[in-house]
């Protein structure tokens, strides 16, 4: 696992993650399977995630799809939880304290801090992509870059 946080690595470290995403998808296009790859992939790469995976934008709602976890909520409508404020916004959402964010949905009640990335290819929007951490404010400016890049790598190297 890198330790994206600790002796200064920050965005070093998530290039080295970007050329893995690169290898990983190199002959693989298939949604599903590099959604379930690549939430696997953050949840051993990343430090201090205790969940991480995607909801996908289904009828203006979001439902549940691949993910690292513990069980999660399936249905997340747009104007509910950090995870519908980026849908709803198309803005990253980086909350260091989920239980002071309005309308937040407990799916998990260890989760303290969440960051949540909207998937857009071509101006529709695909779904997000949800991390969550049991340490309040473990997300920086340089992991929302970092991840930020991740999630176009993985919409660029993915059919949706």
């Amino acid at each position: 696992m890198i330790d994206l946080n600790a002796s200064g690595q920050g965005l070093d470290g998530y290039a080295l993650l970007a050329a893995q995403v690169q290898a990983l998808f190199a002959d693989e296009r298939d949604f599903i399977a590099n959604a379930a790859q690549f939430s696997a992939f953050l949840y051993h790469q990343v430090d201090d995630l205790n969940w991480a995976g995607f909801y996908l934008n289904r009828h203006e709602q979001l439902l549940l799809g691949p993910f690292q976890g513990q069980v999660a909520c399936v249905r997340i409508p747009f104007d509910k939880g950090v995870c519908g404020a980026a849908a709803a916004t198309r803005t990253t959402q980086r909350v260091d304290d989920v239980h002071a964010f309005a309308g937040h949905i407990a799916c998990d009640s260890a989760s303290n801090s969440e960051l949540v990335i909207p998937l857009v290819k071509e101006g529709r929007l695909i779904g997000v992509l949800d991390l969550d951490s049991p340490t309040p404010a473990r997300f920086s400016e340089a992991d929302q870059r970092g991840l930020e890049h991740l999630a176009a790598l993985f919409l660029e190297l993915t059919d949706c």
